[in-house]
């Protein structure tokens, strides 16, 4: 799941080696904490928060394939 978080995000962003994504394990739920530089963060919201709102779709149903409840944040 983290590698599939990197891979979106590295397609998005003009610095890719600046994405990190960790992985906040809990008993039902799993965080997921994506890292971008400053000037990409607009890339990964995207307008209206479109492409977030995809990416937690994504993460959201490959999270009920196995189980867990997953959740994306971006953070600055």
């Amino acid at each position: 799941m983290k590698e599939l978080i990197e891979k979106m995000a590295k397609a998005l962003v003009d610095k890719p080696e600046d994405v990190s994504v960790s992985e906040v394990e809990g008993e039902k739920t799993t965080v997921f904490e994506l890292r971008v530089a400053q000037t990409d963060l607009g890339k990964v919201i995207g307008k209206q928060g479109k492409t977030a709102r995809a990416m937690r779709t994504i993460i959201s149903a490959s999270g009920t394939k196995i189980g867990k409840r997953c959740v994306l944040e971006i953070l600055e």
